[in-house]
């Protein structure tokens, strides 16, 4: 990374992307604004209206948690640090505020959800957030749970994570920004932004899109609830949508086995060993022979089953990563969300405080685009 370091708080910041794309805390649980608990929608009662009135009926519509109660509608999930780091990282950092501050993460991660709102019409939309980028209770399980990342270790609080200095003072704003538009924003202490997302996922009524550039949460697609992953490939336009048939063809796995290839084939970029000796390859053909790990490992003490000694010797010997490896590799489906409004805003919840942070941070297109992509 050639950008200059800093030195910034695990409960803000989210897990390093690749700078192969452009765009796309405390330790509270964060939302864009207070809970409203509202009514399920009836059986039988009439589909939302379009336009503005229609969004108006929604929101009222929507259930606490961020769950749609009985309505199938469609929900978009941004697993908001990858997207705001790949903005960075693909915006040029001569895109900058009235006093000379770098806004390129800032004005790439609206452009991205402008992007994002025009192009797939989400009827709700959470941006999910790192409360915590590593928790303790992975790292328990395996130490080397991202450790090459800590810049700082603080045993009595939250290690601190090596961020470029000119991304740090731009996460407030871009948590600033949403809040005023009314984008709902949740974190929750102890868990990452997946697993607010597992959470969001597993509660969902109808289908869901996930935005993301990290390929772990690939675990969750599933064709026969209307999961999918839309995985920016380049630029803001350019988005993979990961159904259960490219996970198939690339990786020879469905999306339910996708979390056991992981652990199996293991991930330098999250400090996963992986089984030595097992590639991405073999990962996929044990997993088709056995089904799943506990298939795999009920057959390494097996004398009958179909594994090669080096296997079955490779496979015994990484028992104990085995043993603990599944709770850090799946993402949670049990985060305690906050009650949260979800619907897609129309127009700014803030639009006083909203005009003041364009204008003290130079946000002019940008926002003007994702006004006019949420307004339609």
């Amino acid at each position: 990374m050639q950008h200059g370091r800093r030195v910034a708080r695990r409960d803000r910041r989210g897990p390093l992307a690749r700078p192969d794309a452009v765009p796309a805390g405390d330790r509270r649980a964060t939302t864009a604004g207070p809970a409203r608990p509202l009514p399920r929608r009836a059986a039988g009662r009439p589909r939302r209206p379009s336009g503005r009135r229609g969004r108006r009926v929604h929101r009222r519509l929507s259930a606490g948690c961020g769950i749609i109660g009985g309505v199938t509608r469609r929900l978009m999930l941004l697993d908001t640090a990858s997207l705001y780091f790949r903005a960075y990282f693909g915006v040029p950092d001569s895109v900058r505020a009235p006093d000379g501050t770098p806004v390129n993460a800032v004005r790439g991660l609206l452009d991205f959800i402008a992007r994002l709102v025009q192009d797939h019409r989400p009827d709700a939309l959470v941006a999910c957030m790192d409360a915590d980028w590593r928790p303790q209770w992975r790292v328990d399980l395996i130490p080397s749970y991202k450790a090459h990342r800590v810049a700082e270790e603080h045993p009595d609080g939250a290690d601190a994570e090596e961020i470029p200095d000119t991304l740090s003072p731009q996460v407030p704003v871009i948590e600033d920004v949403l809040d005023a538009l009314g984008i709902a924003r949740v974190g929750v202490p102890d868990y990452e932004a997946d697993d607010v997302i597992g959470t969001f996922t597993a509660r969902a009524t109808g289908p869901v899109d996930i935005v993301t550039g990290d390929r772990d949460l690939y675990q969750l697609v599933d064709d026969a609830r209307g999961v999918r992953v839309l995985y920016p490939i380049k630029g803001v336009g350019t988005l993979q949508s990961t159904d259960e048939a490219v996970l198939r063809e690339k990786y020879g796995v469905p999306g339910a086995r996708y979390a056991d290839l992981a652990l199996l084939r293991g991930d330098p970029s999250d400090g996963l060993p992986g089984v030595p000796g097992i590639g991405e390859k073999t990962a996929a053909r044990l997993i088709g022979a056995f089904g799943d790990l506990a298939g795999i490992m009920a057959a390494v003490d097996d004398p009958h089953a179909r594994l090669t000694p080096s296997q079955r010797k490779r496979l015994s010997e990484a028992k104990p990563y085995l043993a603990v490896a599944p709770r850090v590799v799946q993402v949670a489906a049990d985060v305690p969300l906050p009650e949260v409004d979800t619907a897609l805003p129309a127009a700014p919840r803030d639009a006083a405080a909203l005009d003041a942070l364009a204008e003290r941070w130079g946000l002019g297109g940008s926002l003007t685009r994702l006004l006019a992509a949420l307004a339609r």
